[in-house]
């Protein structure tokens, strides 16, 4: 069976955010606003969504 995926969207930027906010969208591979990345669907991304949230859009 495949592996669930989630794509996730930036629609704000990191900039004058708190450094672990900003660490984490470099760490999703989001640099640039608008940028897509798809990613696994899991426990880890799944955190990493939830301190973001406010910043990203998810599509799953």
């Amino acid at each position: 069976m495949a592996e669930k995926t989630i794509t996730i969207k930036l629609v704000k930027s990191a900039y004058g955010r708190r450094p672990n906010q900003a660490k984490t969208l470099k760490a999703l591979g989001l640099t640039k606003i608008n940028q897509v990345v798809v990613k696994a669907d899991n426990e880890a991304i799944r955190g990493m969504i939830e301190t973001v949230k406010h910043l990203i859009e998810v599509v799953e």
